[in-house]
């Protein structure tokens, strides 16, 4: 109860992070849908529907939609599109649907294929980038376009393998400069140079829901995501923090002092292992108590009482890399340590919920 009492407030009392469309209020979202599928209350689906009707014109149109800055990031909140389709049949959804789905066509790319993290960071790999785009070009392809662009998404993962993926630590790093242009970028391998939670996290529910929404006969393609995401599962379990089963913000540094326990990342971990046991991709018996372990840890340990009321503590704000006029975000272990650690934020609460309904969907199993 005290975490479906902290999310019922924290929805009630919601603003939009920002006003125009974007990936932050998308986790919401996600999540919000994720709830309703796993409990069936219609207070979940109500918000959802609230939240679009200032964004979704009756042509399709998204308002406040930024189409000339070409951010990834702004694909992350059209996945709910599906949703909303699928559970309302409005013409206005299935044409936003393809509105994002243009906005993607257009989007610039790396000469490997994967998309540019933004306009303004070019032929650069975020592992951000993989969450906010490829589950929804997967659902798209699955759903509308005859699973003719597979190959292309799992390309896009597969680079991720070639240019980030260091097999000594058994880690992704947060990006790839392919150019080797970029300040940050190790001149030999393009890599920035240090490991982030919450990239590892993103990266890990980009695979699990890209897998969720593909067509599991298409078996060949399928086993190459569930190879990938395996083999960062024993990665990244690797680093687990003994006593709270939770990941550092630095995740291979836990010796560095100010290195901390954080939420956001440890979510979204602990949300794809128990989703991934749910689709038979992980075997239950083993990995369901880590997946729900981290969940029921965050819920004793980061979900405190402050002033009267429950807060999800323990949250980067951000971090990235770059631009050239931000040279103080350079990826070292520094400067992931300075970012500032704030409480409730959507970039945390989101994948707190997305968890948390899948805890519940494991729960229902069981019983």
């Amino acid at each position: 109860m005290k975490a479906e009492n902290y999310i019922r407030k924290y929805l009630t009392e919601y603003h939009n992070y920002k006003e125009y469309w974007n990936y932050e209020d998308g986790c919401v979202l996600i999540g919000a849908k994720q709830l309703y599928e796993a409990t069936g209350e219609e207070w979940y689906f109500t918000f959802i529907e609230n939240y679009l009707k200032h964004f979704v014109m009756n042509d399709g149109t998204i308002a406040h939609y930024q189409t000339d800055k070409f951010n990834i990031d702004s694909i992350n909140s059209g996945k709910i599109l599906f949703f909303m389709y699928e559970k309302t049949g409005e013409e206005k959804y299935r044409k936003a649907i393809e509105f994002v789905m243009d906005q993607l066509r257009s989007h610039p790319r790396c000469k490997c294929g994967n998309f540019f993290h933004k306009q303004i960071y070019p032929n650069q790999i975020w592992l951000d980038g993989l969450y906010m785009a490829q589950p929804f070009y997967m659902e798209y392809e699955t759903k509308f376009d005859k699973k003719e662009q597979y190959n292309d998404i799992i390309n896009q993962f597969e680079n991720v393998q070639k240019y980030l993926y260091d097999k000594d630590k058994g880690l992704c790093y947060h990006a790839c400069d392919v150019e080797k242009v970029q300040s940050w970028a190790n001149k030999e391998t393009g890599c920035s140079a240090n490991f982030w939670l919450r990239s590892m996290g993103w990266y890990m529910m980009a695979l699990v829901d890209t897998m969720d929404a593909m067509s599991i006969e298409i078996y060949e393609q399928y086993r190459k995501l569930q190879d990938i995401f395996k083999l960062m599962l024993k990665g990244i379990l690797r680093y687990q923090d003994e006593e709270t089963g939770l990941f550092y913000q630095v995740i291979d540094r836990s010796d560095v002092e100010g290195n901390y326990l954080e939420s956001s990342g440890s979510a979204m971990i602990g949300y794809a292992i128990m989703k991934a046991c749910r689709m038979g991709i992980l075997l239950k018996e083993k990995y369901e108590p880590i997946g729900t372990g981290i969940l029921e840890s965050m819920i004793e340990n980061k979900l405190q009482e402050k002033d009267g009321s429950l807060h999800l503590t323990g949250i980067c704000e951000v971090a990235g890399l770059g631009p050239e006029n931000k040279p103080e975000r350079d990826g070292s272990v520094a400067y992931y340590l300075s970012e500032k650690i704030v409480d409730d934020d959507p970039k945390g609460v989101g994948p707190f919920m997305m968890a948390y309904s899948q805890y519940l969907k494991l729960k229902k199993e069981i019983q």
